[in-house]
């Protein structure tokens, strides 16, 4: 649905994005995770050809969506900011919104009640949407992005700041696009989220993409080593204990919690959580528990970012 190859893009003589390439299909529903100002946002824009690469090429629907309005039409772009009208109506904002788009008029009634139904809205159309709560903005923010039936959809942050009800809801809504063969372009920082929506997962670090791969085979080689530890302390571990911690391959998590990853230094292959507590206190450690879990898309976004951090010059 979209392609991006070899994607350069700076600001103002500062390198946002460099050697970017990806593509991303119908049906397929993608997680773009990184941390603040790794170029997420920037990526999406590009896709959605708000901005135009440095270098590079970006092909949507056949075209290049800076330049060709047909190809930004297959592309629906929820930015992470509520962009609606509070003083109208959830349908008069779609109506407003399916104009600027170039919809025909006698395209606009339909596209506008099938945006409706799409991102469940049938109970609030006629509500203005300055009085609907952030999930029905949220939602309503979707539909906007639904008027003219694209093929692929980009969301910024799609359930910042909303209760776990309304993220449900918008999950719901993104679930049944893709069952409809949408493709689904989903930048987050919620590993659970990402966990229940996609089937891949791209890491930008630095401007660049550190990790792209199934989401499914990723974490079945992950969770083949060993698993992740959590260890609760009772009290502060003295430089003593500390020092036994982090020879042990862990790493402060919270004032009396220590982490460590299954890749971790000093992880080994142990997996038996009653020996590691035994170890640390010999070590004079104060463990209160030591908790067991299997390695999660949070492991796997770790590993990139610290691979891209010993990669960059």
């Amino acid at each position: 649905m979209v392609a991006a190859a070899d994607v350069a893009l700076s600001y103002r003589g500062t390198p946002v994005l460099a050697g970017i390439d990806l593509a991303v299909r119908g049906g397929e529903a993608v997680a773009l995770l990184g941390p603040n100002g790794a170029g997420k946002t920037s990526l999406m824009r590009l896709l959605a050809g708000r901005l135009s690469p440095t270098a590079g090429t970006v092909r949507a629907g056949g075209g290049d969506p800076f330049r060709s309005r047909a190809a930004r039409r297959a592309i629906g772009w929820v930015p992470q900011e509520i962009a609606l009208y509070g003083r109208l109506t959830v349908r008069e904002n779609l109506d407003v919104f399916a104009r600027l788009a170039g919809l025909k008029r006698t395209e606009r009634a339909a596209a506008v009640e099938r945006a409706v139904a799409l991102a469940g809205l049938d109970a609030v159309a006629g509500d203005l949407v300055g009085l609907l709560s952030g999930g029905y903005q949220r939602r309503t923010n979707i539909a906007v992005a639904l008027l003219a039936g694209p093929a692929l959809v980009l969301l910024d942050e799609p359930t910042q700041g909303i209760d776990r009800v309304a993220r449900a809801a918008i999950h719901g809504v993104l679930e049944g696009l893709r069952r409809d063969g949408t493709a689904i372009l989903i930048a987050t920082h919620d590993f659970a989220e990402a966990e229940r929506l996609a089937d891949r997962v791209l890491v930008l670090h630095g401007g660049r993409i550190g990790l792209d791969g199934r989401l499914a085979d990723l974490l079945a080689a992950l969770r083949a080593g060993p698993p992740e530890h959590e260890v609760a302390l009772d009290d502060a571990p003295g430089s003593a204990g500390a020092e036994a911690l982090r020879r042990a391959g862990f790493e402060p998590a919270g004032p009396l919690i220590w982490h460590r990853g299954p890749r971790a230094p000093g992880a080994g292959p142990q997996r038996d959580g009653a020996a590691l507590l035994a170890h640390l206190r010999r070590q004079g450690v104060p463990v209160r528990e030591i908790r067991v879990r299997e390695p999660g898309l949070d492991a796997l976004y770790l590993d990139a970012i610290r691979a891209r951090e010993a990669a960059a010059p």
